[in-house]
Formats: C-alpha cells, structure tokens, sequence
C-alpha cells in the first residue's frame, strides 16, 4: 500500500502540481471519514482539483489504472458517502469555489461545486433572490455535495428538495468524458433528464464540476408560531389539518418528547417539557399574508383535539428561538452520550405517529436514547441514537436498534432515507426496499456511466 500509495501520489503532482496533491499524515487522517459514525477508510492520496480540465486527468487515470476515486465536498454528509472505504483517491472540490454567475432576469446561478449553500443563498439574496435548499449544514455543506445526495431541508414542503432547484450541470462521467445536462431553460424534454440522473447519484456517476441552480424570489418576510401536544398522535391530526385546508407552511417541523427535554436542558428556550410532542409552524411571503396564514395554523392547532397550547412568534427574536429549538436537537441529544447516529428515514405522513411509537419501542427494548426530530409536513424523520461509545455491549444494542428503525420505515411503506442518501452505510438495505431488478437495473446504469467501476465504488450501484 505504501508503495501504491507513493505512485499514485507522484503521478498526480506530474499531473496537477505538487500543490493540488496531498498525502501527508494529517490530511489522509481528516478525510478517512465524513460525518458518519462507524465508518472509515483510508485513501492513498487527496487530490484538490483546480477546474474541469484537472478533473478529467484524474478521471482518466484512475480509470486506466483501476484505481477508486471519492468526490468530496464538505465531508458533512450522514450516510458514509464521501468515505474512501476502498481507498484511491478523495478528489476534494475545495479549490473549485467560484460563484460563476448570478442572473437575476433568469433567476439563477452559475457555480462550481465547493461553493457552500449559504454562500449560494448568500449572493442570490444580493439581487433579492434565494436558493431554497436549506439542509441544517448549509454553512459548511457544498452545494455539489447538496447536488449528490438530493440534500432537503427545513423549507422542504414549500420548496422541495435539491433535485427542485437544479437545472444543469457539468459532470465528468467515470469515462473521463464531460457531459453537460440540461441547461438554463425552464422549459426542455429532449433526451432523457439525465440531470436528474445525477442528482442523488452520490458520486457514483461522475464528478459534477459546474453546477445551474434555479433561484426563486426572495420572501419579504416570514413568521413562525409553536404549538405543544399530548402527544405526537395530536400532533399528527394537527398536520393533516393544516394540510387539508390548504395551506402548504414552508416549516412544518416536530419534536417528540424526548427532543423537547433535552433541547430545553441544553438551550434554556422555555419549552414545555411536560408536553408529548411540539410543532414549529411558519410560513414566508408577503407579511400580510404571511400573518394571515400563520394565524390560521396557530388556530388549527389548538382546535385539534389533544393540543396544550399554541402560539405566534411576536417578533423576530422569539421565531429566531424557535428556529434554535428545532436546529439544535441534534447537539442537545449528543450531550446525553458519546457517540451519535443521527439518521434519517421516511414514512407517509400520516403514519408519523405510528413510526415514533413503534421508534420509541425499539430504544426501550434495546435500552438505547433514542430522539426523534423530524419534517412532519413530508414524514421524514431523524431518528437519534445516543448510547457509550465506549461501551461495546451499547454499541451492538445501537446497531441493531438502527437496523429495526429501517424496517419499521419499509414496513409502514417508507423509505430507508429521505435526504441523507444511501452511502455504504445503508447499501444492505437498497434491495429491500427496491427489488432486485430495480437494484440490477441501477448497476447497469452505473456501468454505463462508469465501465471501470472507479467512481466511488462500494456505494449506490456498485
């Protein structure tokens, strides 16, 4: 491996410059993993392209030599997507940063693939746009990263998710060829939407080197409001209610019990700890409407049977509060343990409830914390599990708790992960949600795309 990995390493500064490749200790260490617990690898180099052209020499010599690539953005994905478990090469895009372009008559973007989502929303907003993805890593996520994985988001129900929001990219595909999908028109079906193709793909394809986001107007104002519950069951007739009367919130979000006591433990918000469940409501656009329809889900909520209270953020300091409370599940569970495992499954919305039920059973059975934070407007939930990471016993219990989580999903007619992808840490279970020749057909998807199997293989398709 040493020698392989000194090859490796001298073939690419010949090819990129000394400055573009890397192998020492430290940076082979940081990109072993993501921020996925229990998986690791350990790659032979890190490469930092500086454009498309550096892109295609990488490609093609990985291919000629069979050599693994890993594209990486920010590495702060859930699903051990970006970790190099056959190791090769980590190409990071943190070199290729540039904002190409903000085209407000067109409502869009130009950008390369290591700009971060705020960032992106960041210059959008400069000419009174937005970019509506909005995953709770947007400060350090990538939007190529964004792009790979289909990342979602709070603002999910009224925007979408990523996939919404692309209209074309550049990718250099594992034949070390470069293809551009679709393109700046809103309107265009000609040839299959590979573009599609590639969002979600998780780096298996190829390695997206441009990226044309589609932008939308900027709201001029948004408010939010809270609600508590005796328990998620309330909670979830409340959903259907604001649902069914036509109104589609840009946050529709909940916390169980347990998230309710442990953010109010970790950021002293004055929430309601007795009660069974809480949901953040809100909604953006004009401030009169936004009112309007906030008062209206304020209304919903406390008619529904088994509602505590409910209430409308008076000011921006308040919804800013609750914003936190929603935002900060994750670091409150993780102060209850050493290790973490927030993951990441869908249900059909109304069965919400039942999942979180039958979730809660799984963490008393397997004596584990588990915490469930999640969008209750699209059924995608996070469960959390926080034991000793120093505890082999929890461990095991841990692992076999996630591993009935994913099953309740699949048989309540949900999906092993809504916004954080597949990876190699829930490739087992692909098939069992998709079918075999669904499965199969994927495979031969990639093999077109990537002959040699090099683009980050062990993960969706491999």
């Amino acid at each position: 491996m040493i020698g392989r990995n000194r090859s490796i390493g001298r073939d690419l500064r010949r090819l990129l410059g000394r400055e573009a490749v890397l192998d020492d200790v430290a940076t082979i260490e940081a990109v072993s993993r993501d921020a996925t617990p229990d998986f690791s690898g350990r790659p032979d180099v890190v490469v930092k392209p500086r454009d498309t052209t550096d892109v295609v020499s990488v490609v093609d010599y990985a291919r000629r030599r069979g050599i693994p690539i890993v594209p990486r953005g920010a590495g702060s994905n859930l699903c051990a997507g970006t970790v190099p478990i056959r190791g090769g090469i980590v190409m990071s895009t943190a070199r290729m940063r540039s904002i190409r372009e903000v085209a407000p008559g067109e409502m869009l973007a130009v950008v390369e693939p290591g700009v971060t989502t705020a960032e992106l929303d960041e210059s959008a907003a400069a000419h009174g746009l937005m970019f509506a993805p909005d995953p709770s890593s947007r400060s350090v996520a990538t939007v190529g990263g964004n792009v790979a994985t289909c990342a979602g988001g709070l603002r999910g129900l009224k925007y979408g998710n990523t996939r919404h929001h692309i209209l074309g990219l550049e990718v250099v595909i594992g034949t070390g060829e470069v293809i551009r999908t679709g393109g700046r028109l809103a309107k265009d079906v000609a040839g299959y939407d590979l573009t599609r193709l590639m969002v979600g793909s998780e780096g298996t394809l190829g390695v997206i080197t441009e990226v044309t986001a589609a932008l939308v107007p900027k709201p001029a104002s948004s408010g939010y409001g809270v609600a508590y519950f005796d328990d998620l069951s309330a909670a979830g007739a409340a959903v259907d209610g604001i649902i069914t009367s036509g109104i589609v919130p840009a946050t529709l979000e909940f916390l169980d019990s347990v998230c309710i006591s442990v953010v109010e433990e970790y950021a002293q918000l004055g929430l309601d700890t007795d009660a069974g469940a809480l949901l953040l409501f809100g909604d953006d656009g004009h401030p009169d409407a936004v009112a309007d329809t906030v008062e209206r889900m304020r209304y919903l909520c406390s008619a529904s049977p088994g509602a505590i209270s409910a209430v409308v953020a008076p000011d921006d300091r308040t919804a800013s509060a609750l914003l936190h409370a929603r935002r900060c599940s994750l670091p409150a569970l993780a102060r209850h343990g050493s290790h973490t495992v927030l993951e990441d499954v869908s249900v059909p919305r109304q069965l919400i409830p039942e999942a979180v039920r039958r979730i809660r059973a799984i963490g008393h059975r397997h004596d584990v914390l588990i915490g469930v934070f999640g969008h209750a407007g699209d059924g995608n939930l996070h469960p959390t599990v926080v034991i000793d990471g120093a505890d082999s016993r929890a461990r095991e219990r841990c692992r076999l708790a996630l591993d009935e989580i994913f099953r309740v999903a699949l048989d309540l007619g949900g999906s092993i992960t809504g916004e954080h992808g597949v990876g190699a840490a829930k490739l087992g279970y692909l098939e069992e949600q998709l079918g075999s020749a669904q499965v199969e057909l994927m495979r031969r998807v990639k093999a077109a795309f990537d002959p040699c199997g090099v683009m980050n293989p062990g993960k969706v398709g491999s």
